[in-house]
Protein backbone atom coordinates (compact mmCIF):
# COMPACT_ATOMS: atom_id res chain seq x y z
CA UNK A 1 0.00 0.00 0.00
CA UNK A 2 1.37 3.45 -0.79
CA UNK A 3 2.44 5.14 2.06
CA UNK A 4 1.04 8.98 2.18
CA UNK A 5 3.53 11.93 3.74
CA UNK A 6 1.45 15.20 4.20
CA UNK A 7 -0.28 17.46 2.25
CA UNK A 8 0.96 20.52 0.50
CA UNK A 9 -1.12 23.33 -0.37
CA UNK A 10 0.14 26.32 -2.04
CA UNK A 11 -2.00 29.89 -2.20
CA UNK A 12 -1.72 32.36 -5.43
CA UNK A 13 -1.96 35.76 -4.10
CA UNK A 14 -3.30 38.67 -6.09
CA UNK A 15 -0.16 39.90 -7.74
CA UNK A 16 1.95 36.92 -8.57
CA UNK A 17 2.66 36.36 -4.79
CA UNK A 18 3.28 32.59 -3.69
CA UNK A 19 2.72 31.29 -0.27
CA UNK A 20 3.18 27.85 0.24
CA UNK A 21 2.02 25.85 3.63
CA UNK A 22 2.93 22.07 3.60
CA UNK A 23 4.13 19.27 5.54
CA UNK A 24 6.57 17.60 3.71
CA UNK A 25 8.97 14.65 4.74
CA UNK A 26 11.46 15.81 6.00
CA UNK A 27 14.89 15.12 8.20
CA UNK A 28 16.54 17.12 10.90
CA UNK A 29 14.64 20.26 9.59
CA UNK A 30 15.40 19.70 5.60
CA UNK A 31 12.56 19.81 3.39
CA UNK A 32 12.51 16.30 0.62
CA UNK A 33 9.76 17.77 -1.39
CA UNK A 34 9.28 21.04 -3.00
CA UNK A 35 6.19 22.52 -4.48
CA UNK A 36 5.87 25.90 -5.96
CA UNK A 37 2.26 27.01 -7.76
CA UNK A 38 2.46 29.21 -10.42
CA UNK A 39 -0.48 31.12 -12.11
CA UNK A 40 0.26 28.45 -14.82
CA UNK A 41 2.27 25.86 -13.94
CA UNK A 42 3.11 23.33 -11.27
CA UNK A 43 6.84 23.16 -10.02
CA UNK A 44 7.78 20.06 -7.77
CA UNK A 45 11.34 19.63 -6.39
CA UNK A 46 12.43 16.13 -4.93
CA UNK A 47 15.22 15.47 -3.23
CA UNK A 48 16.99 11.97 -4.53
CA UNK A 49 17.80 11.20 -0.62
CA UNK A 50 13.97 11.05 -0.23
CA UNK A 51 14.01 9.08 3.16
CA UNK A 52 16.69 11.19 4.53
CA UNK A 53 19.06 7.19 4.81
CA UNK A 54 21.94 8.50 2.03
CA UNK A 55 19.98 5.74 -0.31
CA UNK A 56 19.37 7.62 -3.34
CA UNK A 57 16.28 7.21 -5.15
CA UNK A 58 15.70 6.70 -9.20
CA UNK A 59 14.09 9.41 -10.96
CA UNK A 60 13.04 6.64 -12.97
CA UNK A 61 10.48 5.89 -9.66
CA UNK A 62 8.66 9.23 -9.35
CA UNK A 63 5.65 10.23 -11.34
CA UNK A 64 3.10 12.95 -11.22
CA UNK A 65 -0.57 12.74 -11.31
CA UNK A 66 -3.20 10.50 -12.60
CA UNK A 67 -1.15 9.91 -16.04
CA UNK A 68 2.32 9.55 -14.96
CA UNK A 69 3.92 12.32 -15.80
CA UNK A 70 7.84 11.83 -16.12
CA UNK A 71 10.36 14.45 -14.38
CA UNK A 72 12.51 16.62 -16.33
CA UNK A 73 15.59 14.89 -17.71
CA UNK A 74 18.49 15.18 -14.97
CA UNK A 75 22.31 14.38 -14.64
CA UNK A 76 23.60 11.54 -12.29
CA UNK A 77 25.31 14.24 -10.19
CA UNK A 78 21.88 16.45 -9.44
CA UNK A 79 20.63 16.11 -6.28
CA UNK A 80 17.27 16.01 -6.99
CA UNK A 81 14.46 15.69 -9.36
CA UNK A 82 12.55 18.47 -10.80
CA UNK A 83 8.81 18.27 -12.53
CA UNK A 84 7.25 21.12 -14.25
CA UNK A 85 4.17 20.58 -15.89
CA UNK A 86 0.88 22.80 -16.93
CA UNK A 87 -1.77 23.08 -14.00
CA UNK A 88 -4.32 21.14 -16.31
CA UNK A 89 -1.95 18.63 -17.34
CA UNK A 90 -0.78 15.26 -16.07
CA UNK A 91 -4.71 14.42 -14.91
CA UNK A 92 -4.56 17.31 -12.35
CA UNK A 93 -8.33 17.69 -10.96
CA UNK A 94 -9.69 21.18 -10.62
CA UNK A 95 -12.42 21.58 -8.60
CA UNK A 96 -14.15 25.17 -8.00
CA UNK A 97 -15.23 26.31 -4.62
CA UNK A 98 -16.68 29.76 -3.47
CA UNK A 99 -13.66 31.12 -3.05
CA UNK A 100 -11.05 29.30 -4.59
CA UNK A 101 -10.18 27.38 -7.66
CA UNK A 102 -8.65 24.06 -6.12
CA UNK A 103 -5.85 21.85 -8.41
CA UNK A 104 -5.23 18.72 -6.93
CA UNK A 105 -2.55 15.94 -7.89
CA UNK A 106 -0.31 13.47 -6.15
CA UNK A 107 3.69 12.60 -6.44
CA UNK A 108 4.21 8.88 -6.39
CA UNK A 109 7.35 6.98 -6.03
CA UNK A 110 6.64 3.76 -6.86
CA UNK A 111 10.71 2.21 -6.78
CA UNK A 112 10.78 -1.19 -9.30
CA UNK A 113 13.91 -4.02 -9.08
CA UNK A 114 17.13 -3.33 -10.51
CA UNK A 115 18.60 -4.94 -13.80
CA UNK A 116 17.53 -9.49 -12.87
CA UNK A 117 16.74 -8.92 -9.15
CA UNK A 118 13.08 -9.46 -7.78
CA UNK A 119 13.85 -7.09 -4.65
CA UNK A 120 13.23 -2.96 -3.87
CA UNK A 121 14.33 -1.66 -0.79
CA UNK A 122 12.48 1.74 -0.54
CA UNK A 123 8.81 2.27 -0.04
CA UNK A 124 6.17 3.15 -2.24
CA UNK A 125 4.80 6.60 -1.07
CA UNK A 126 2.26 8.47 -2.22
CA UNK A 127 2.83 12.95 -1.62
CA UNK A 128 -0.98 14.64 -2.42
CA UNK A 129 -0.20 18.13 -3.86
CA UNK A 130 -2.79 20.94 -3.88
CA UNK A 131 -2.82 24.36 -5.50
CA UNK A 132 -5.44 27.03 -4.43
CA UNK A 133 -6.16 30.17 -6.44
CA UNK A 134 -8.45 32.92 -4.96
CA UNK A 135 -11.72 33.48 -6.93
CA UNK A 136 -11.95 37.31 -4.93
CA UNK A 137 -10.07 40.35 -5.04
CA UNK A 138 -10.41 43.65 -3.77
CA UNK A 139 -11.66 46.67 -6.54
CA UNK A 140 -12.47 50.35 -5.97
CA UNK A 141 -15.80 51.27 -5.68
CA UNK A 142 -15.77 53.81 -7.92
CA UNK A 143 -17.98 53.54 -11.38
CA UNK A 144 -16.57 52.19 -14.36
CA UNK A 145 -17.14 52.34 -17.50
CA UNK A 146 -19.19 51.53 -19.90
CA UNK A 147 -21.68 50.76 -17.77
CA UNK A 148 -23.10 48.62 -19.92
CA UNK A 149 -22.49 45.01 -21.02
CA UNK A 150 -23.73 43.58 -24.36
CA UNK A 151 -26.32 41.05 -24.14
CA UNK A 152 -24.18 38.47 -26.07
CA UNK A 153 -21.29 38.28 -23.32
CA UNK A 154 -23.64 38.50 -20.38
CA UNK A 155 -25.26 34.95 -21.65
CA UNK A 156 -22.38 33.87 -22.43
CA UNK A 157 -20.71 34.53 -18.42
CA UNK A 158 -23.94 32.77 -17.32
CA UNK A 159 -23.67 29.53 -19.28
CA UNK A 160 -20.01 28.65 -18.59
CA UNK A 161 -20.50 25.79 -16.29
CA UNK A 162 -17.75 23.86 -14.36
CA UNK A 163 -18.24 19.92 -14.33
CA UNK A 164 -16.36 17.98 -11.45
CA UNK A 165 -16.63 14.07 -10.25
CA UNK A 166 -14.38 12.78 -7.61
CA UNK A 167 -14.13 10.43 -5.03
CA UNK A 168 -15.63 10.84 -1.38
CA UNK A 169 -14.46 9.16 1.81
CA UNK A 170 -17.31 6.93 3.34
CA UNK A 171 -19.13 9.54 5.27
CA UNK A 172 -18.83 11.50 2.17
CA UNK A 173 -17.50 14.28 4.82
CA UNK A 174 -14.55 15.25 2.63
CA UNK A 175 -12.75 14.22 -0.29
CA UNK A 176 -10.95 11.16 -0.46
CA UNK A 177 -7.73 11.15 -0.06
CA UNK A 178 -5.79 7.60 -1.06
CA UNK A 179 -6.93 6.31 -4.34
CA UNK A 180 -6.48 2.63 -3.33
CA UNK A 181 -9.27 -0.38 -2.68
CA UNK A 182 -9.22 -3.59 -1.64
CA UNK A 183 -12.00 -5.86 -3.60
CA UNK A 184 -14.83 -5.80 -1.83
CA UNK A 185 -14.83 -2.10 -0.80
CA UNK A 186 -17.45 0.71 -2.27
CA UNK A 187 -16.20 3.31 -3.92
CA UNK A 188 -17.96 6.48 -2.76
CA UNK A 189 -18.09 9.22 -5.99
CA UNK A 190 -19.72 13.12 -6.12
CA UNK A 191 -20.53 14.53 -9.36
CA UNK A 192 -21.03 18.28 -9.24
CA UNK A 193 -21.44 21.38 -11.42
CA UNK A 194 -20.38 24.79 -10.30
CA UNK A 195 -23.29 27.06 -11.58
CA UNK A 196 -21.47 30.31 -10.57
CA UNK A 197 -23.72 33.01 -11.75
CA UNK A 198 -26.13 30.83 -13.84
CA UNK A 199 -30.17 30.19 -12.83
CA UNK A 200 -29.99 26.93 -10.45
CA UNK A 201 -29.85 23.69 -12.04
CA UNK A 202 -29.90 20.23 -11.73
CA UNK A 203 -27.02 17.76 -12.55
CA UNK A 204 -27.31 14.52 -13.94
CA UNK A 205 -25.37 11.31 -14.32
CA UNK A 206 -26.35 10.73 -17.80
CA UNK A 207 -23.53 7.56 -18.58
CA UNK A 208 -20.36 6.17 -16.87
CA UNK A 209 -18.14 3.65 -18.30
CA UNK A 210 -14.53 2.12 -16.30
CA UNK A 211 -11.58 1.12 -18.33
CA UNK A 212 -7.97 0.17 -17.22
CA UNK A 213 -6.44 3.37 -19.13
CA UNK A 214 -7.98 7.09 -19.11
CA UNK A 215 -8.99 6.62 -22.74
CA UNK A 216 -12.82 6.34 -22.29
CA UNK A 217 -13.62 4.26 -25.68
CA UNK A 218 -10.84 1.54 -24.72
CA UNK A 219 -11.34 -1.89 -23.78
CA UNK A 220 -12.16 -3.78 -22.16
CA UNK A 221 -14.38 -1.73 -20.04
CA UNK A 222 -17.75 -1.88 -18.16
CA UNK A 223 -20.97 0.10 -18.13
CA UNK A 224 -22.21 1.47 -14.74
CA UNK A 225 -24.74 3.89 -16.18
CA UNK A 226 -26.96 3.64 -18.67
CA UNK A 227 -29.57 4.95 -20.55
CA UNK A 228 -29.86 8.09 -19.18
CA UNK A 229 -29.37 7.84 -15.56
CA UNK A 230 -29.99 3.75 -14.72
CA UNK A 231 -27.17 2.53 -12.75
CA UNK A 232 -26.68 -0.50 -14.23
CA UNK A 233 -24.19 -1.83 -12.21
CA UNK A 234 -26.30 -2.42 -9.63
CA UNK A 235 -27.92 -5.13 -11.05
CA UNK A 236 -25.58 -7.36 -10.85
CA UNK A 237 -24.09 -8.73 -7.76
CA UNK A 238 -23.30 -5.30 -7.18
CA UNK A 239 -24.63 -2.88 -4.00
CA UNK A 240 -24.03 -0.06 -6.21
CA UNK A 241 -26.55 2.89 -6.17
CA UNK A 242 -27.10 6.73 -6.08
CA UNK A 243 -27.54 8.49 -2.60
CA UNK A 244 -31.05 10.12 -1.82
CA UNK A 245 -31.88 12.74 -0.98
CA UNK A 246 -28.58 14.80 -2.50
CA UNK A 247 -27.16 17.34 -0.67
CA UNK A 248 -28.76 19.70 -3.36
CA UNK A 249 -29.40 20.10 -6.96
CA UNK A 250 -26.08 20.58 -7.92
CA UNK A 251 -24.54 17.60 -6.56
CA UNK A 252 -25.34 13.62 -7.07
CA UNK A 253 -23.37 10.99 -5.30
CA UNK A 254 -23.69 7.18 -5.91
CA UNK A 255 -21.67 4.24 -4.72
CA UNK A 256 -19.71 1.32 -6.82
CA UNK A 257 -18.15 -1.45 -5.39
CA UNK A 258 -14.75 -2.14 -6.33
CA UNK A 259 -13.67 -4.77 -9.20
CA UNK A 260 -10.87 -5.39 -11.76
CA UNK A 261 -10.88 -7.06 -14.80
CA UNK A 262 -10.96 -10.65 -14.91
CA UNK A 263 -7.53 -11.57 -17.17
CA UNK A 264 -5.84 -8.22 -17.10
CA UNK A 265 -3.00 -7.75 -14.90
CA UNK A 266 -3.53 -4.10 -14.38
CA UNK A 267 -4.43 -3.08 -11.06
CA UNK A 268 -6.78 0.09 -11.72
CA UNK A 269 -9.72 1.09 -13.48
CA UNK A 270 -10.59 5.02 -14.47
CA UNK A 271 -14.21 6.17 -14.49
CA UNK A 272 -15.43 8.41 -16.87
CA UNK A 273 -19.22 10.15 -16.80
CA UNK A 274 -20.93 11.69 -18.77
CA UNK A 275 -22.37 14.74 -16.56
CA UNK A 276 -25.32 17.51 -17.99
CA UNK A 277 -27.86 19.97 -16.65
CA UNK A 278 -31.23 20.93 -16.48
CA UNK A 279 -33.19 23.68 -14.85
CA UNK A 280 -34.09 23.28 -11.19
CA UNK A 281 -37.26 23.64 -11.64
CA UNK A 282 -37.82 21.20 -14.49
CA UNK A 283 -39.59 17.65 -14.01
CA UNK A 284 -37.53 15.02 -14.23
CA UNK A 285 -38.14 12.70 -16.86
CA UNK A 286 -36.97 9.87 -18.83
CA UNK A 287 -34.09 11.50 -20.51
CA UNK A 288 -33.05 13.20 -17.40
CA UNK A 289 -33.27 10.76 -14.02
CA UNK A 290 -30.93 9.01 -11.53
CA UNK A 291 -32.61 5.55 -11.38
CA UNK A 292 -31.22 2.82 -8.92
CA UNK A 293 -31.86 -0.99 -8.77
CA UNK A 294 -33.40 -2.28 -5.49
CA UNK A 295 -32.79 -6.28 -5.25
CA UNK A 296 -35.12 -6.53 -1.98
CA UNK A 297 -38.09 -5.06 -4.19
CA UNK A 298 -36.57 -6.22 -7.49
CA UNK A 299 -37.82 -2.40 -8.99
CA UNK A 300 -35.83 0.59 -9.92
CA UNK A 301 -36.98 3.76 -8.10
CA UNK A 302 -35.58 7.26 -8.58
CA UNK A 303 -33.40 9.93 -6.46
CA UNK A 304 -36.40 12.21 -7.38
CA UNK A 305 -39.76 11.97 -9.35
CA UNK A 306 -42.27 9.31 -10.10
CA UNK A 307 -41.41 5.72 -10.46
CA UNK A 308 -42.73 5.39 -13.62
CA UNK A 309 -39.84 7.77 -15.42
CA UNK A 310 -37.06 4.46 -14.55
CA UNK A 311 -39.41 2.03 -15.86
CA UNK A 312 -37.83 2.20 -19.06
CA UNK A 313 -34.62 0.75 -17.45
CA UNK A 314 -35.86 -2.22 -17.30
CA UNK A 315 -36.49 -2.34 -21.37
CA UNK A 316 -32.89 -0.85 -21.70
CA UNK A 317 -34.10 2.25 -23.83
CA UNK A 318 -35.05 5.66 -22.64
CA UNK A 319 -34.82 7.58 -25.62
CA UNK A 320 -31.86 5.65 -27.25
CA UNK A 321 -31.16 2.69 -29.14
CA UNK A 322 -31.51 -0.49 -27.02
CA UNK A 323 -27.87 -1.51 -27.65
CA UNK A 324 -25.36 0.15 -24.93
CA UNK A 325 -23.94 3.04 -26.02
CA UNK A 326 -19.95 4.13 -25.26
CA UNK A 327 -19.62 7.87 -25.08
CA UNK A 328 -18.64 10.36 -27.25
CA UNK A 329 -15.17 9.92 -28.87
CA UNK A 330 -13.46 13.64 -29.38
CA UNK A 331 -14.59 15.06 -32.78
CA UNK A 332 -17.70 13.54 -32.12
CA UNK A 333 -21.17 15.28 -31.05
CA UNK A 334 -24.41 13.74 -30.09
CA UNK A 335 -27.55 15.31 -31.77
CA UNK A 336 -28.53 16.59 -28.18
CA UNK A 337 -25.50 18.31 -28.22
CA UNK A 338 -25.39 20.02 -30.95
CA UNK A 339 -29.20 21.29 -30.03
CA UNK A 340 -27.26 23.18 -26.88
CA UNK A 341 -24.23 24.52 -25.40
CA UNK A 342 -21.57 22.40 -24.93
CA UNK A 343 -21.15 23.87 -21.34
CA UNK A 344 -24.49 22.52 -20.40
CA UNK A 345 -22.67 19.02 -20.94
CA UNK A 346 -19.55 17.46 -20.18
CA UNK A 347 -17.11 13.95 -19.77
CA UNK A 348 -15.20 14.00 -16.78
CA UNK A 349 -12.98 11.31 -15.58
CA UNK A 350 -12.16 10.00 -11.84
CA UNK A 351 -8.97 7.93 -11.60
CA UNK A 352 -6.94 5.79 -11.29
CA UNK A 353 -8.90 3.90 -8.64
CA UNK A 354 -5.95 1.69 -7.81
CA UNK A 355 -6.94 -1.94 -6.33
CA UNK A 356 -5.03 -3.81 -3.74
CA UNK A 357 -6.29 -7.25 -4.38
CA UNK A 358 -7.62 -10.14 -2.59
CA UNK A 359 -6.14 -12.19 0.17
CA UNK A 360 -5.94 -16.11 0.60
CA UNK A 361 -5.31 -18.64 -2.40
CA UNK A 362 -6.90 -17.31 -5.72
CA UNK A 363 -6.87 -20.88 -7.05
CA UNK A 364 -9.74 -22.98 -6.27
CA UNK A 365 -7.98 -26.40 -7.66
CA UNK A 366 -4.99 -25.74 -5.27
CA UNK A 367 -7.83 -25.08 -2.33
CA UNK A 368 -10.04 -28.24 -3.41
CA UNK A 369 -6.81 -30.57 -3.24
CA UNK A 370 -5.45 -29.12 -0.24
CA UNK A 371 -8.95 -29.83 1.47
CA UNK A 372 -8.88 -33.55 0.08
CA UNK A 373 -5.60 -33.95 1.27
CA UNK A 374 -6.54 -32.64 4.55
CA UNK A 375 -9.95 -35.12 5.16
CA UNK A 376 -7.89 -38.10 3.59
CA UNK A 377 -4.90 -37.65 6.42
CA UNK A 378 -7.42 -37.09 9.18
CA UNK A 379 -9.44 -40.73 7.85
CA UNK A 380 -6.00 -42.40 8.23
CA UNK A 381 -5.17 -40.96 11.89
CA UNK A 382 -8.68 -42.00 12.80
CA UNK A 383 -8.54 -45.47 11.74
CA UNK A 384 -4.94 -46.00 13.39
CA UNK A 385 -7.02 -44.65 16.74
CA UNK A 386 -9.75 -47.54 15.74
CA UNK A 387 -7.67 -50.16 15.46
CA UNK A 388 -5.54 -49.74 18.64
CA UNK A 389 -8.32 -49.18 20.17
CA UNK A 390 -9.94 -52.54 19.56
CA UNK A 391 -6.36 -54.41 20.23
CA UNK A 392 -6.35 -53.23 23.70
CA UNK A 393 -10.10 -54.35 24.48
CA UNK A 394 -9.24 -57.93 22.85
CA UNK A 395 -5.85 -57.64 24.66
CA UNK A 396 -7.90 -56.75 28.18
CA UNK A 397 -10.87 -59.82 27.38
CA UNK A 398 -7.67 -62.67 26.92
CA UNK A 399 -5.98 -61.66 30.23
CA UNK A 400 -9.41 -61.27 31.87
CA UNK A 401 -10.40 -65.20 30.56
CA UNK A 402 -7.03 -66.46 31.59
CA UNK A 403 -7.33 -65.64 35.06
CA UNK A 404 -10.75 -67.04 35.16
CA UNK A 405 -10.16 -70.28 34.69
CA UNK A 406 -6.52 -70.53 35.82
CA UNK A 407 -6.73 -68.33 39.12
CA UNK A 408 -3.63 -70.41 40.72
CA UNK A 409 -1.28 -68.87 37.78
Amino acid sequence: MALSYGLFICFLLWGGTELCYSQPIRQRGTPRVVVKCLEAQLVVIVSKDLFGTGKLIRPADLTLGPEDCEPLVSVDTDDVVRFEVGLHECGNSLQVTEDALVYSTFLLHNPRPVGNLSIVRTNRVEVPIECRFPRQGNVSSHAILPTWVPFRTTVFSEEKLVFSLYLMEENWSSKKRSPTFQLGDTAHLQAEVHTGSHVPLRLFVDHCVATPTPNRNASPYHTIVDFHGCLVDGLSDASSAFRAPRPGPETLQFTVDVFHFANDSRNMIYITCHLKVTSADQVPDQLNKACSFSKSSNSWSPVEGTADICHCCNKGSCGIPSRSRRLVGQGQESASRRRRHVTEEADVTVGPLIFLGKTGNPDPDVEESTSSLTSLMLGLVLAMVASLTLANIVLGLAKWRQAAFHPGK
